[in-house]
């Protein structure tokens, strides 16, 4: 049991970093599909997720140091 409960808690230190540094994006890319499926253009939000993905690569190039305290700095404007 112990090693199912350590097991748990490595995925979810694993996805909480994954979604700081990836969340804006996954939101944009999210919310673009779902524009898209709907039959409206997602262009807008497509290209947000664009703008996001490149803040990400920015942040993870200059190997900041990221902490939960942080975690809400990627929002971008747009398809939240």
């Amino acid at each position: 049991m112990t090693e199912y409960i350590i097991i748990v808690a490595l995925i979810a230190v694993a996805a909480i970093a994954t979604t700081q540094l990836f969340g804006a994006t996954i939101r944009n890319q999210m919310a673009g599909i779902s524009k898209e499926v709907s039959g409206n253009s997602g262009a807008a939000a497509i290209t947000q997720a664009g703008v996001a993905a490149g803040k990400a690569e920015t942040a993870a190039k200059d190997n900041n140091k990221n902490s939960l305290s942080t975690f809400g700095d990627q929002k971008t404007t747009g398809a939240q």
